[in-house]
């Protein structure tokens, strides 16, 4: 019998500045310095996790394993 999770947030980054708008609620929040940063922790995690990297486009990506 095989458990995954499917269909969660698995992790959210973000921007520093955006420290006081981003709560994790369960799911653990990597702060970035950069957006170019940004992209590159939200792909690696969505790599190691085999999730998928969503941009909200506010300086946040959540990773979702579908």
């Amino acid at each position: 019998m095989e458990v995954s999770l499917t269909n969660n947030i698995l992790a959210i980054v973000t921007l520093e500045s955006n420290k006081d708008k981003v709560e994790g609620g369960g799911a653990p929040v990597f702060y970035v310095e950069d957006e170019e940063e940004l992209e590159y922790v939200a792909m690696l995690i969505s790599r190691l996790t085999l999730s998928m990297a969503h941009n909200l486009g506010n300086g946040v990506y959540i990773l979702v394993k579908h």
